[in-house]
């Protein structure tokens, strides 16, 4: 068997390297080939924000191959100016200082994911360091509207397990303790800047939020909640007065709803719900704080009012059909937004929308490069699973195969507690230009849908969760999108622990797999989960398994891909961060060595730096052009060569080289 899987790699890496590629029975005339760079490289902007004072715009882009802060007056957005000038690790995400005078910003160092917070002053340029600590995860807690000289952060360099609350000047960097925190998980400030609500966690993997009174935590919770709505329930944010707090909750029913709390009596009262979607956020106004409409994300987002204030706004809007709209930045004064259009098939677009003249001017195109491209259309689509639940999943099709089956790449999120959406998306539209159809499930634990659709999967790691999968496959062979020997499975974090899984526990399903960053051994993962997820640890034992009994330690090592490597029979891929502090790197590193112990072939690649992800676009498109000459001959679609790739990044080929056509000269090359 061992030799057998061996020479399927060889024999399919040897014919894509003579150029001649697997033939498809009436394949459809090719369309042209995107580059990968223009797929992944950097956006020519991204990241639009207006100051609160509405006198700026700020953005992300490029400053020398490297994504960082620039900055334009509003009325005038083409005289823009980089603030920053970061050379290594792209800047990713920003807020605006209250007082309009800084932007603000975190960033990590090599994806160790200890961000710390910086300021850059507009007007000068000068940039500062604000929480100059080691080994230190810094979180934003509050940013007001109505104090404008100070901002709540939270700081774990006193103990890395709990965050403390500091008042921090950004004009001088001065930090003021607020709160030392001693097990407590998150904290809600009100518009004043003083702390009401704190969080601890339970036994039962809950939480219970106590009121703070001058800056003393009350004895008694004034909610609480288990298990089962850890994942739906928490509250959002006080009105400008502080005598409402809304909450996003789901206890008594299943979808979570959007409530009012009158903070002097304590009664909820509903204001925003799906019949089908968790609802948990919205448009909420600046001037106020009252929320003004909610997001209703089933199949897609779709923002509707709950008072007339901003009614004629979302029907204008909605009105220009430009694609999927989302409102992403709003002044102080309310009289101006950013407003982001998705038309899914072509790169997005983004507008200074001014209220009260209704007018639209574009500001910036994510990625100009792409318009006009080949770019696919997206299907949302309820799929059945087998005992009755219905997974929200998205498809794209590749060119000439919307009638017609096509090989198919299952692209697994990760999470597992999040979803996938609608949009356009990078990877659907590399995969399909490449000639497959694409497939993205919110598989059972994914959220969004209701808390019982997240609960369903507890303790079904790579059992109902990967059943889940396996439906949706054979659902798409059902449908004539794909045929059953025709499919590859792809994914990131719990994607790439699910595709270890395809491959291990259902090795004749999939043609091939590509996993990463993601575990293969359940038990050395919450091993190694960072010392700031402790308030949350107790949700991964109950949801995964307790590696704290024998029980658990019986289930972990059962539904570890690494305990039956033996199994694995079709071509694998790997990539990994060095830094990753969530799936550490021996994830991938021991289920390489026993893969080579036996004489599996596998194909491994290594990011020095890089953590829970590749963050750096020359190694994102290095990583992607490894995997789409690794997919070629399994799933008989095309690629672009690797050409340069490895070389511009920082890739490592730890091992099987051979493997992967055209990756054996590029290794020989660094």
């Amino acid at each position: 068997m061992r030799d057998a899987t061996k020479a399927l790699f060889l024999a399919t890496g040897a014919l894509l390297m003579t150029g001649a590629a697997p033939a498809q029975q009436g394949a459809a005339p090719p369309v042209p080939l995107i580059e990968r760079a223009k797929l992944f490289g950097n956006p020519t902007r991204a990241g639009g924000q207006l100051s609160p004072d509405g006198r700026w715009i700020s953005f992300l882009a490029p400053r020398d191959g490297v994504m960082n802060v620039w900055v334009a007056p509003a009325t005038a957005p083409d005289q823009a100016k980089p603030l920053t000038a970061e050379k290594l690790r792209p800047i990713r995400q920003t807020f605006w200082s209250p007082d309009s005078r800084q932007i603000m910003f975190i960033n990590d160092v090599g994806g160790d994911e200890n961000f710390l917070l910086y300021g850059v002053d507009v007007a000068s340029g000068e940039q500062k360091n604000l929480t100059p600590f080691q080994k230190t995860r810094v979180i934003p807690v509050k940013v007001s509207k109505t104090v404008t000289d100070r901002v709540l952060i939270g700081v774990n360099n006193r103990d890395p397990r709990w965050h403390d609350v500091y008042s921090l000047q950004p004009a001088t960097g001065k930090l003021d303790l607020v709160f030392r925190n001693d097990g407590y998980s998150s904290f809600v400030a009100d518009e004043q800047l003083n702390l009401r609500l704190a969080a601890k966690p339970r036994a039962d993997a809950g939480s219970d939020w106590f009121r703070i009174v001058d800056g003393t935590v009350e004895a008694k919770p004034v909610v609480s909640y288990g298990l089962d709505d850890s994942q739906t329930t928490a509250p959002l944010a006080f009105t400008r007065d502080g005598k409402i707090l809304y909450w996003t909750d789901a206890r008594g029913r299943d979808q979570a709803a959007i409530f009012a709390q009158d903070v002097a009596t304590g009664r909820m009262t509903p204001v925003a719900q799906s019949a089908k979607a968790d609802v948990s956020g919205g448009l909420f106004d600046p001037k106020t704080g009252r929320l003004q409409a909610y997001a209703d994300y089933y199949l897609k987002n779709e923002y509707k009012p709950v008072d007339a204030s901003v009614r004629g706004d979302l029907d204008f809007l909605r009105k220009q059909n430009k694609g999927e709209f989302y409102v992403t930045s709003r002044t102080d004064a309310d009289d101006k937004w950013l407003v982001t259009f998705d038309p899914v098939s072509a790169p997005s677009e983004t507008h200074l929308y001014d209220r009260a003249a209704k007018r639209l001017t574009r500001l910036y195109v994510s990625r100009p490069e792409l318009v006009g491209a080949p770019l696919r259309p997206m299907q949302a689509v309820e799929v059945p699973a087998r005992d009755g639940l219905t997974m929200v999943s998205y498809l794209t099709r590749p060119a000439g195969y919307e009638d017609r089956p096509a090989p198919m790449v299952l692209v697994v999120h990760g999470g597992p507690w999040a979803r996938d959406g609608y949009g356009y998306n990078s990877t659907h539209q590399w995969l399909a230009n490449r000639g497959y159809a694409v497939m993205s499930v919110n598989y059972r634990g994914s959220t969004g849908f209701g808390k019982k659709f997240v609960s369903a999967a507890d303790l079904q790691w790579g059992r109902k969760m990967h059943d889940d999968l396996i439906d949706a496959v054979d659902w798409a062979v059902k449908q004539g999108v794909t045929t059953p020997d025709k499919v590859a499975i792809m994914g990131g974090s719990y994607g790439g622990y699910a595709t270890l899984a395809g491959l291990t526990f259902t090795p004749d399903k999939f043609a091939c797999g590509v996993d990463i960053v993601g575990p293969s051994n359940l038990f050395t993962l919450l091993q190694t989960i960072p010392p700031y997820w402790e308030a949350v640890k107790l949700q991964f034992y109950k949801r995964m398994g307790d590696p704290n009994t024998e029980e658990g330690r019986a289930l972990l090592k059962e539904r570890s891909p690494l305990t039956y490597v033996d199994r694995i029979k079709k071509p694998l891929l790997i990539g990994q961060g060095a830094n990753d502090p969530r799936v550490n790197v021996r994830e991938s590193d021991q289920i390489v060595e026993v893969m080579k112990a036996k004489n599996i072939p596998v194909t491994y690649v290594l990011f020095p730096d890089e953590g829970h992800g590749f963050a750096r676009p020359a190694n994102n498109i290095a990583f992607n052009a490894v995997a789409e000459n690794f997919l070629a001959p399994c799933l008989g679609g095309r690629a672009e060569p690797i050409g340069q790739t490895l070389a511009a990044s920082s890739a490592q080929v730890k091992h099987g080289a051979e493997y992967v056509r055209g990756l054996n000269a590029q290794t020989a090359a660094k």
